[in-house]
């Protein structure tokens, strides 16, 4: 793991869109990662973690 993917991880954790849109960009993972985030702030931070380490 680099330290960008450390930076992601870090992000995930507190705001998950934001860890997923440096990686991805405004893409699906994205938009499922603020819908989870939006009903849940813990599945958000799951579904983040899991896409940035898978």
């Amino acid at each position: 793991m680099g330290l960008q993917t450390v930076l992601e991880l870090v992000l995930s954790i507190f705001v998950p869109p934001i860890g997923v849109f440096l990686r991805y960009g405004i893409k699906v993972e994205f938009w499922i990662c603020l819908v989870l985030t939006l009903c849940g702030y813990l599945p958000g931070i799951v579904y983040a973690v899991c896409v940035l380490i898978l």
